[in-house]
């Protein structure tokens, strides 16, 4: 069903649900109003009743008959009785009243009772003449109350059924209003594709006017993530053949020129030594690659290992020590916790061990083999690595692209390497819910820190 309908049909059963228990109120209200009125006429009866039979002088009873003929609005059926009290018990009876003994004993014990049949009252009093009690019984029957709810009723009934109808078109006109703009953002939505992310949906007010306005500030803020995802992807792929490309056909060529004709032993032995290092450079290429497109996995499900961060260093370091046997890599330990537990980390100890690698050896070679120092801190806020060199350093200009994919800056290209390493070890660490700030200037050095942050650092994940 749709949401339309039933916003039609949920509006609707509201009204009839309301409207129903306001009739209820306003039938019983009036009920009780009705009765509360007729019972105090026949009060007021009663009491002219008492004072007839208590004047001994004809006069003044024949002045009372008069008045309660010609001075009181006429009852239907209206007849009085006086019945004397004999006893607290006992009481003349009148065999034209078919009251209920409870009636009776009500009236004897309170001094006063009323009693309805359907819209027939009754109404008795007690009253002392001389040294004689007597019953004053009033009864008539309310007839206008009678015809008043029954018109009543039916003015609610038809009031209702019109107003069931109206509601129905005012909960259409109401699904109308709220949907639409829910609608208009859907239909802009689906015009929207691959081919025009740059399209935005038009804003209706502030974000915080409504909730249409907030959902389409949502839309957008989608649309703009789903567009730069879409330009680096398309940026990546383009980079990314254009750098596999080149060694592929170094390859065919090298070797469609060397089987052209008989070469000797160091012509082919020439060939195959760049065929062997374009083949390094693609295999060191595509495994990049590889590690790169890894850390787009779930971070959650990557982070499985524990790991000591000083002990990931020397790792790190014995690993760099074979690939640059002259390397000047320090590792300051100086400031290290006295509680070795601040220095544990729930990680993905091989990626990590990657991104830190990267940036370390970012550090030696665009230093050219100049000192790397890299200082370890630890507390109860945060584990943070500081990796300082003395290279080439980063003009201000190159600093917003460092970690878009294969991007080099002029100064880096006279150096081996495809731009993936930065940008790699920006997604692990992201991945291990760390941060990674650079700081550098040109022809000085760069500073490079990453700082896990003590509430980030997982501990369900620790083993012990």
């Amino acid at each position: 069903m749709q949401i339309r309908k039933k916003i039609t049909i949920t509006y609707v059963a509201l009204s009839v649900v309301s409207t129903l228990l306001l009739c209820f109120v306003v039938f019983f209200l009036f009920q009780q109003n009705n009765s509360y009125y007729f019972l105090k006429r026949l009060q007021d009866r009663a009491k002219i009743v008492a004072s007839i039979h208590y004047q001994h002088d004809p006069l003044k009873a024949e002045y009372f008959r008069e008045f309660k003929a010609n001075g009181l609005e006429e009852m239907i059926n209206e007849k009085d009785y006086v019945l004397r009290v004999n006893g607290s018990n006992s009481f003349e009876y009148n065999t034209d009243l078919h009251l209920s003994p409870d009636f009776y004993q009500s009236v004897m014990k309170n001094g006063s009772g009323s009693e309805q049949e359907g819209y027939q009252y009754y109404y008795a009093q007690i009253f002392n003449e001389g040294r004689n009690q007597y019953m004053v019984i009033v009864t008539a029957k309310d007839r206008r109350g009678n015809t008043t709810s029954l018109y009543l009723t039916r003015i609610m009934i038809f009031g209702g059924l019109a107003f069931v109808i109206l509601a129905y078109f005012l909960g259409r006109f109401l699904a109308k209003r709220v949907i639409n703009p829910v609608a208009r953002i859907t239909q802009e939505v689906n015009r929207i594709s691959a081919s025009n992310l740059h399209n935005r949906l038009p804003l209706t007010g502030t974000e915080d006017s409504d909730e249409i306005a907030a959902l389409t500030h949502t839309f957008n803020d989608m649309l703009d993530r789903l567009e730069t995802s879409f330009e680096i992807q398309a940026n990546f792929i383009n980079n990314a053949s254009h750098e596999l490309k080149t060694p592929i056909a170094t390859i065919m060529a090298e070797t469609e020129v060397t089987l052209l004709k008989e070469r000797s032993a160091e012509e082919y032995s020439s060939a195959l030594e760049s065929i062997g290092r374009q083949a390094t450079r693609l295999s060191n290429l595509t495994e990049s690659l590889l590690k790169l497109t890894q850390t787009g996995y779930d971070g959650k499900k990557q982070v499985q290992d524990v790991a000591r961060i000083d002990e990931l260093l020397m790792d790190v370091k014995g690993d760099l020590d074979r690939l640059y046997p002259n390397n000047r890599i320090s590792i300051i330990l100086s400031n290290m916790p006295e509680d070795e537990s601040l220095l544990i980390l729930p990680c993905n100890k091989p990626l990590l061990e990657l991104a830190v690698g990267n940036i370390i050896a970012n550090g030696v070679k665009y230093s050219d083999n100049n000192e790397v120092f890299v200082a370890l801190t630890a507390d109860k806020n945060n584990i943070k690595v500081v990796i300082t060199d003395i290279g080439i350093g980063i003009p201000p200009e190159d600093v917003p692209y460092l970690y878009e994919p294969f991007f080099r800056g002029k100064k880096a290209s006279r150096y081996t390497g495809y731009g993936l390493g930065l940008p790699l070890a920006m997604k692990i660490i992201r991945m291990h819910n760390g941060e990674l700030a650079v700081q550098s200037e040109p022809d000085k050095g760069t500073v490079v820190t990453i700082t896990f942050g003590r509430p980030n650092i997982k501990n369900s994940n620790m083993k012990s």
